[in-house]
């Protein structure tokens, strides 16, 4: 069902607009995502909705995908054409160091798994994408435009 919903909105919407978080805790360690309908780890996120700001969006993918609570503002990364999604989907990437996270989430039928982990010992199953937005964070590659 996944994979159908993703291909409805590739060819039945216009422009998107989407948000994710590189959410590093104290200790340098990234929070990651598995979801149910997408191979791969990926940073938290999800889409713009209509009336919604990038901030409200992000709150929320962020609450719902990790029961994490912004404490202080993100900061903009970068903005990203997500071609792979759809050549008219794009990107806010913010950096957020400041939050807590209001206990454990547990997995259920759209995050499977989900947890914080050491930069350089990324899941094998970490996405190309999610890396090369780690790696332009940490000042290792050029930033890219495209996700």
């Amino acid at each position: 069902m996944g994979k159908a919903i993703h291909l409805w909105f590739r060819f039945s919407r216009g422009m998107t607009l989407g948000v994710r978080a590189a959410v590093l805790d104290p200790d340098g360690r990234v929070f990651l995502v598995r979801h149910s309908y997408v191979p791969g780890w990926h940073l938290p996120g999800g889409g713009v909705e209509i009336g919604q700001t990038f901030r409200m969006a992000l709150e929320t993918e962020l609450r719902e995908e990790g029961n994490i609570r912004l404490t202080g503002e993100p900061a903009l990364v970068g903005l990203y054409n997500n071609g792979p999604a759809s050549p008219r989907d794009h990107v806010a990437l913010f950096l957020v160091r400041d939050f807590v996270q209001d206990g454990p989430r547990l997995p259920d039928r759209e995050i499977v798994e989900c947890g914080f982990h050491p930069l350089d010992r990324l899941p094998e199953e970490t996405t190309p994408g999610t890396r090369r937005r780690l790696d332009e964070i940490a000042g290792r590659c050029a930033v890219d435009p495209y996700w």
